[in-house]
């Protein structure tokens, strides 16, 4: 009766096709092409022997980001549905490990991504105009406010906010290019500066770690896969122009980084782009990318508020613990439970930050290992699922099977032993963390057999 008068009323409801090609492209791009593009092509130049191999570690994370994104076409084009990856692990090895893939994601990583880069925006919005010592702070909890609350108004609102705001993400980036081919090329004192030494097996691994961090949030268009109009043609599209133009625009940047600091000056930069803008135009270049910056973390962050509430509302769906995280507007087309608990743990995480900023960061960067170690599930599910069901209706099928996904689950493989080796002791507590939903999952399925049982019981009673 309760679950009919639910129904009834449109509280759980189901996603509809309101999201087009471009809403698509845009949320891609939106989330990969953030703040990180900033800070690492210094981190990738200092662990490399020269210009040319910096370029070709930004293309590898290309080619490797590009034979992820095939195999995902695959799998988002045959399952469709606002889960993604949640929805494919279910489907190839059960409810348990699709479970605690959904429970990584809300207690740390979607929510600690959030929160990370509502810092960012805090970071370089108080440079331009600050609130005291805890403006960094401040500004972190509006953005996560504003950016849920303009969610949970509308798609149409998220989505038409994340357009604009990739647009003028994309076009920055263009001028910071403009500047270092034409306004900033690299003088005599940068070309003095002490250049890296030879590159070594660790320190080339190291150095894609960083590319493919800055590569990553591609796979998030899956979870609106089920919003996008003709999802099995539109995301695959979407998929690979969004990969195409990421890659095209990080060797562009970084080509123009090393042209205009020279490959030691960008290894000794802790702010290229601000350093390469102040040579082009000076304190008011500079001051420009922290607007861009900031303007890139906000692009990513409303992305990523978008994406992550659909692996909430998917996990509702099919755990009765969690029921009121799997209501979907039918107005607005979102999901807004699951939205509001999000932007309530994301504003913990900036609580949290604001007291402890080191801690914060190491509990964000600990989610590596997990997210590597889901990534590679994620990409051997599209073989299990070939053999699962062959039957399935396949209008994308990636090409060279099965030598693509094998290469992708060696490459997330890789990865997770880079990430392991990076992030040393602090990979212990990612995994503690995605040990905790263990006992939950074991709550969750116990709470459900004992009401499986009290309906049998009961229908045993009326028939009597």
């Amino acid at each position: 009766m309760i679950d009919r008068i639910r129904v009834k009323a449109g509280g759980r409801g189901a996603p509809a096709p309101t999201l087009t090609f471009k809403d698509a492209v845009a949320i891609t791009v939106g989330i990969v092409v953030g703040a990180g593009i900033f800070r690492t092509p210094s981190l990738v130049a200092a662990n490399a022997a020269n210009e040319n191999v910096v370029l070709l570690i930004w293309l590898a994370g290309g080619l490797v980001t590009l034979i992820g994104a095939l195999c995902y076409a695959e799998l988002a084009t045959t399952y469709p549905h606002a889960g993604g990856d949640y929805h494919y692990l279910t489907r190839a090895y059960g409810r348990p490990l699709a479970f605690l893939y959904a429970w990584s994601r809300i207690a740390v990583v979607q929510t600690g991504s959030v929160a990370l880069l509502a810092f960012v925006v805090g970071d370089y919005a108080s440079q331009l105009f600050s609130f005291g010592p805890y403006s960094s702070s401040i500004y972190a909890a509006l953005v996560v406010v504003a950016l849920t609350a303009l969610n949970v108004a509308g798609v149409r609102q998220g989505s038409g906010a994340q357009n604009w705001l990739t647009a003028v993400e994309v076009l920055s980036l263009v001028l910071v290019i403009i500047a270092g081919f034409f306004f900033a090329t690299s003088d005599a004192p940068a070309a003095a500066t002490p250049t890296p030494q030879g590159a070594t097996h660790a320190s080339l691994g190291l150095a894609l770690v960083f590319v493919l961090l800055t590569y990553g949030g591609w796979n998030e268009a899956v979870y609106v896969s089920a919003e996008v109009a003709n999802p099995r043609k539109n995301i695959a599209r979407a998929l690979l122009v969004s990969i195409a133009l990421i890659t095209g625009l990080y060797l562009l940047v970084n080509w123009a980084f090393l042209r205009g600091l020279g490959l030691g000056g960008l290894a000794a930069s802790d702010a290229a782009a601000a350093d390469l803008m102040r040579r082009a135009a000076g304190e008011g270049g500079a001051r420009f990318v922290s607007l861009l910056v900031a303007v890139s973390a906000l692009t990513s962050a409303n992305a990523t508020v978008m994406t992550g509430a659909r692996t909430n509302y998917a996990l509702g769906r099919d755990f009765r613990m969690f029921d009121f995280l799997g209501r979907w507007h039918e107005r607005a087309h979102t999901p807004t439970n699951a939205l509001v608990v999000q932007g309530v743990i994301a504003l913990a995480l900036v609580f949290a930050g604001s007291l402890a900023r080191e801690g914060f960061t190491a509990m964000v960067e600990y989610t590596a290992p997990v997210f590597w170690l889901f990534f590679f599930l994620a990409g051997l599910s599209l073989i299990i699922l070939r053999f699962k069901e062959p039957e399935a209706e396949r209008l994308f099928r990636v090409p060279l099977y099965p030598l693509t996904p094998l290469l992708f689950c060696a490459a997330c493989l890789y990865m997770l032993q880079a990430s392991l080796a990076y992030t040393g002791a602090g990979a212990l507590a990612g995994v503690l963390v995605l040990l905790v939903g263990v006992p939950v999952l074991l709550f969750a399925r116990q709470r459900e057999q004992r009401r499986e049982e009290t309906l049998k019981y009961m229908e045993r009673r009326h028939e009597a």
